[in-house]
């Protein structure tokens, strides 16, 4: 919900880091690379309850992620590189939940599973409406940033990193939290699934009507 007011905000820092690291030994996909193997630390740091760690891990994550797009815009944007990056986004995220999890298995489980369950929700309806949303050219005039079209909602990047920030900082609260904002994504997949459908539907008949 806030990505495209976020971004524009953000990009001008991010271009100005890009700058700084534009090296011919540094590439997008690198710091991708780099940026979930960072990431990946949260999980350990999760389960034995270093939560300020976690935070940390989770954080510089994000700024690679950032940062692997800005650089990417410099050289110019790859497909290649656009699918490394969302998936080990997905990963990413699914692994902090299950960091909790572990964390406390008979506090935190059961919402840990519940919020996993809504990322399901979310991601799959992500993906699958931007692979087919390439068939038909669609424009995605909110985020003319990203490599493939990006389908916005009630629960985005932004919220979703909130709500991680939120679960390390205060860690005893992670299964409310966890259970209010996985609803929230049950929102965000009923609506592109409805809203998908809808527009998938639309360009399907209007490719199929002879153009005058």
């Amino acid at each position: 919900m806030f990505d495209r007011h976020l971004h524009p905000r953000v990009k001008p820092l991010l271009q100005q880091l890009a700058a700084k690291i534009d090296r011919p030994g540094i590439s997008p996909d690198g710091i991708t690379l780099f940026g979930f193997a960072v990431g990946v630390l949260a999980l350990p740091f999760l389960a034995l309850q270093w939560y300020g760690a976690a935070l940390v891990a989770i954080l510089m994550n994000r700024l690679c992620d950032g940062l692997d797009g800005a650089l990417a815009r410099r050289r110019g944007l790859s497909d290649a590189g656009g699918f490394l990056d969302i998936a080990l986004d997905f990963l990413f995220y699914a692994l902090v939940p299950f960091g909790f999890a572990l964390a406390s298995p008979l506090e935190n489980g059961l919402a840990a599973a519940w919020l996993l369950f809504a990322f399901i929700g979310t991601g799959s309806s992500f993906l699958a409406f931007a692979a087919v949303a390439d068939k038909y050219a669609l424009s995605n005039p909110g985020y003319p940033h990203k490599s493939f079209y990006y389908l916005g909602g009630l629960t985005e990047g932004s919220e979703t990193i909130a709500a991680f920030v939120l679960c390390c900082l205060f860690p005893q609260a992670f299964f409310w939290i966890a259970i209010v904002f996985g609803t929230l994504c049950w929102f965000t997949t009923l609506s592109r699934v409805w809203g998908g459908y809808q527009t998938l539907k639309e360009a399907e008949q209007q490719a199929k009507t002879p153009q005058s």
